[in-house]
């Protein structure tokens, strides 16, 4: 998983340097991120993954507090844990916590492969169904069709029903249609 902590690189600190000023310009103007745009559930905690193609996960709930994650990677899950206007508080797989602008996550139900080594993916929801795919842990898919602790995993169209334990981004016993 791409997850960079934040370092003394310079192109770090332009990157951040850049996204803090148009922060201060866009709240200055007194623009902010419609909340219609925000994934917004009545319930916590919540599953939502990481929409942008790079997120900053921050110390706090605003632009103004410190990045202490850069993610680069679309669709990784995140559980939601709390709320605070436009921003959500998220647990990454590897158990960090932080707040990610709401704008940045999406609705789309992926998880990650967890373990170690390679899982199989099987035609039907049963591990003596015929194995179609293999794929590496740490591999992030879409998820569907969760039910009876298998879920449909779809890895860049190749897909495969893969066991509930061998995946992070959905809940033991949970049912998806």
């Amino acid at each position: 998983m791409m997850r960079l902590f934040q370092s003394g690189k310079k192109s770090f600190f332009c990157v951040a340097a850049k996204f803090f000023v148009l922060s201060l310009s866009l709240e200055a103007l007194n623009v902010s991120i419609p909340v219609w745009a925000a994934v917004n559930h009545s319930t916590l905690p919540y599953w939502a993954s990481i929409s942008a193609s790079e997120a900053f996960m921050r110390s706090g709930p605003g632009a103004n507090y410190p990045a202490i994650w850069h993610y680069q990677r679309p669709d990784l899950p995140v559980k939601v844990i709390a709320r605070h206007e436009n921003w959500r508080k998220v647990e990454d797989v590897d158990g960090a916590t932080g707040w990610i602008a709401a704008a940045l996550l999406s609705d789309r139900r992926t998880a990650i492969l967890n373990g170690q080594g390679v899982q199989n993916l099987y035609a039907l929801p049963s591990a003596n169904s015929q194995v179609v795919w293999r794929a590496e842990a740490g591999v992030i898919g879409r998820i569907s069709k969760c039910q009876d602790n298998w879920c449909l995993f779809n890895i860049h169209g190749q897909t495969g029903y893969i066991h509930i334990r061998n995946l992070w981004g959905v809940n033991p016993q949970e049912s998806l249609n």
